[in-house]
């Protein structure tokens, strides 16, 4: 094993393994120089990454020739310029149904992987099914990519336990491999539904893992919003009462970190590693240097006491009177509805990607992740 390599984990009952930590994509590499994006994708396969997570994005620079997807064909492009060999990987991707019933999961799929230059993607997230797309139907589109040989396996993309526990039975009547990978946002401050009781259950009953998502709470975990007019894709939203969690926890892992001489920011990641729950934890990032600095989550936690991870669990938790007990799994921000997934019969553009926590809130990616 190369130095730093990040021991792989099993994604659910898929066999397929994957690295400790994942890579995304969400309005990044389109918006960074080719150098850049080559540098990223490089330091992270020499750091041990092997997990990595495109998808179609709608353009918001206004200078990319395709109005969507433009973001799988620079993904595309800088994968092979950096060197990275498509059967050492795991890629994943994501069917939106924007399209949908026009186009189904096999064309949506065919796209995508068309502008990737790829032949395949390894797991293919699918969002909940859109308005009048049955469960059922949706588990065999899905089947049907797999028996295709355009996809290994299949996950899921920020659906309630319900629906998940829906697919694993309809999978079951189908003979279609259950959903092996749950993408769900989970850190220090939002640990529903991640550690809910229910969607533990549903997780169980498919034998499925979380990949976690949006650890760095949009990078304000990291510390780096403390001072006051740092600029960054969080800072317009500080002053409203959501952010309240995220900003004090930030104030307490700044602490605890310096006493056990880490950076915020790794052991923010390390708490979502912890988790036995957890295959990987899914980040973006703008620079080699930030991949390194995010992949010191992994040593960290290896040297990470039992009291040091009890006082790092401790972070984020409201505080309560003496005697009083906090079931953390159900954690979550009073101001606003929790972290959650499309409404019901939802349908949104890939473009309009927002943060968890809006009320009217759309699709959760790796949201926002990079701390530039």
């Amino acid at each position: 094993m190369p130095p730093g390599y990040l021991d792989p984990r099993l994604l659910g009952r898929s066999g397929i393994e994957v690295s400790a930590l994942s890579l995304g994509s969400w309005r990044t590499y389109e918006r960074l120089p080719a150098d850049t994006g080559v540098a990223i994708l490089r330091a992270a396969r020499d750091a041990g990454i092997s997990f990595f997570d495109d998808a179609r994005y709608n353009d918001e620079t206004g200078q990319a020739p395709l109005a969507t997807g433009y973001s799988e064909v620079v993904f595309g492009n800088l994968f092979r310029a950096a060197g990275l060999r498509r059967h050492e990987v795991v890629v994943a991707n994501k069917l939106w149904w924007e399209f949908w019933p026009e186009q189904g999961a096999g064309a949506e799929l065919d796209a995508s992987l068309q502008r990737m230059g790829f032949d395949y993607v390894d797991l293919i997230y699918a969002s909940e099914p859109p308005r009048n797309m049955s469960v059922t139907d949706l588990v065999g589109a899905v089947g049907g990519l797999i028996a295709a040989g355009k996809a290994r396996a299949w996950g899921i993309l920020n659906w309630p336990a319900s629906t998940i526990s829906q697919a694993t039975g309809a999978a079951a009547g189908l003979s279609v491999p259950p959903p092996c990978a749950a993408q769900l946002p989970y850190s220090l401050v939002r640990r529903s539904p991640a550690q809910d009781a229910e969607m533990t259950r549903a997780l169980g009953e498919a034998g499925a893992s979380v990949v976690a998502s949006f650890c760095l709470e949009g990078g304000v975990l990291s510390g780096k919003y403390r001072q006051p007019g740092t600029a960054g894709r969080a800072a317009a939203t500080l002053d409203q009462p959501r952010a309240g969690p995220a900003i004090a926890a930030a104030a307490e892992l700044a602490l605890l970190a310096d006493r056990l001489a880490a950076s915020p920011a790794a052991l923010a990641l390390a708490f979502a590693l912890a988790s036995p729950a957890v295959a990987s934890v899914l980040f973006g990032a703008t620079s080699a240097a930030q991949v390194r600095s995010n992949c010191e989550a992994v040593s960290l936690l290896g040297r990470l006491s039992l009291a040091d991870l009890d006082d790092l669990r401790r972070v984020g938790l409201p505080e309560v009177a003496a005697g009083e007990h906090v079931d953390e799994r159900h954690q979550r921000d009073d101001a606003e509805d929790g972290p959650g997934h499309l409404r019901a019969g939802g349908q949104v553009g890939p473009g309009r990607e927002v943060d968890p926590d809006q009320h009217d809130r759309e699709r959760v990616d790796e949201a926002d992740e990079n701390l530039d």
